[in-house]
C-alpha cells in the first residue's frame, strides 16, 4: 500500500535532491543497523518523508552527517544523515511493512511475502513493545480493516479512515503543541494513500474478486475525475495542517512531495488507462 509519498525529481533542485537522498540513504542505514541487513528491503519513501518532516519541525536534534559507500553504490561516496527521527522512522517502517506483507499474504496468498514477514516477526514484536500507542493503533487497524473487507463495505471512509487513524498515530512523535497538526497530516495523508492504492488496483481487484471500495463506481464514465476530486480533498486537508507547522529547513523538498510528488502515480495510472482505452477504440 505504501510508496506514494515521494518526490517529483524533475521539479526539484539538485541540492535538494541530494539532501533528500541523504535522508533516504540514512533511513536505509538505520534500518540495517537496528534491524539487520535484510531490513533494507523494507525501505519506504513514506517514512523518509516522515523523518524529514520531523527533522525540520524539531530542527534536527542530534543531527550527524557522514559520507559512505554502500553495496548498491560501491564506486561513490554518498552523504548520509543520521538523527533520532530516522531511528523512529526505521522502527515505524518495520511495523508498517510487517503489516503490509501480511496483508498481501492474506489478499494474494503471496508465499514469498509471508516468509519475508515471518523473518521480521520477532523484530516486529520488539518494536511494538517500545511503542505501545503506535502498536495499539496497528492492531486496531488490522482488526477493523478485516471486518470492513469481510462486509465488503463500499463506504470510502471505512477502510480509508482506518488507514488515516493509523498513520495519524505514527506521525505524532511527541505529546506537544504540534501534536494536533501532525495528527491531521497523518490522518488525511493516510486516507490519500489508501484511496490512491485502491484507485491503482481497482481493475486488478475486480478480476481477482478482492475487496476494493471503488468497485461500485469503477465502471462510471466520470470515475477518474471523481477519484481525483476525492484525492484532492484529502491532500488539501493534509497540506492545510502542514502549512500551520513552523517548517523552514527542507520546506521546498517537503512541499515538492506534498504538492507534486504524491500525484505522480495517479498521473501514471490515468495515462495508462487512457492509452489502453485508445487502443481498444482503434481495434474497433
Amino acid at each position: 500500500m505504501f510508496g506514494y509519498v515521494t518526490i517529483n525529481k524533475q521539479e526539484l533542485k539538485v541540492k535538494d535532491f541530494e539532501t533528500y537522498q541523504a535522508f533516504y540513504c540514512g533511513l536505509c542505514e538505520r534500518l540495517k543497523k537496528r534491524h539487520g541487513l535484510s531490513s533494507g528491503f523494507l525501505l519506504t519513501y513514506d517514512m523518509t518523508f516522515l523523518a524529514m518532516l520531523l527533522s525540520s519541525l524539531y530542527e534536527e536534534e542530534g543531527k550527524e552527517e557522514k559520507w559512505h559507500r554502500c553495496i548498491m553504490h560501491p564506486m561513490e561516496k554518498k552523504k548520509v544523515i543520521y538523527n533520532e527521527f530516522l531511528d523512529y522512522a526505521a522502527d515505524m517502517d518495520v511495523l508498517l511493512c510487517y503489516h503490509n506483507l501480511m496483508d498481501d499474504w492474506i489478499d494474494d496468498h503471496d508465499y514469498k511475502k509471508f516468509l519475508l514477514a515471518r523473518s521480521f516477526k520477532k523484530r516486529y514484536y520488539k518494536i511494538a513493545s517500545m511503542y505501545p500507542r503506535q502498536s495499539s493503533a496497528i492492531k486496531k487497524y488490522i482488526k477493523h480493516l478485516h471486518r470492513c473487507e469481510q462486509q465488503n463495505n463500499q463506504d470510502l471512509d471505512c477502510a480509508a479512515g482506518l488507514t488515516g487513524e493509523l498513520l495519524a498515530e505514527i506521525f505524532v512523535y511527541r505529546d506537544d503543541i504540534w501534536k494536533q497538526n501532525l495528527h491531521q497530516m497523518g490522518f488525511f495523508l493516510g486516507k490519500f494513500i489508501y484511496l490512491m492504492d485502491a484507485y491503482e488496483d481497482v481493475m486488478n481487484d475486480k478480476e481477482k474478486n478482492n475487496y476494493n471500495p471503488f468497485l461500485s463506481m469503477a465502471e462510471q464514465s466520470d470515475f477518474d475525475q471523481n477519484c481525483q476530486i476525492i484525492l484532492n480533498l484529502m491532500m488539501a486537508d493534509c497540506c492545510q495542517a502542514f502549512e500551520r507547522l513552523p517548517i523552514i529547513e527542507y520546506g521546498d523538498i517537503l512541499r515538492n512531495i506534498l504538492y507534486s510528488g504524491v500525484w505522480i502515480k495517479f498521473i501514471q495510472v490515468r495515462k495508462a488507462k487512457e492509452e489502453k482505452a485508445g487502443e481498444k477504440n482503434n481495434d474497433i
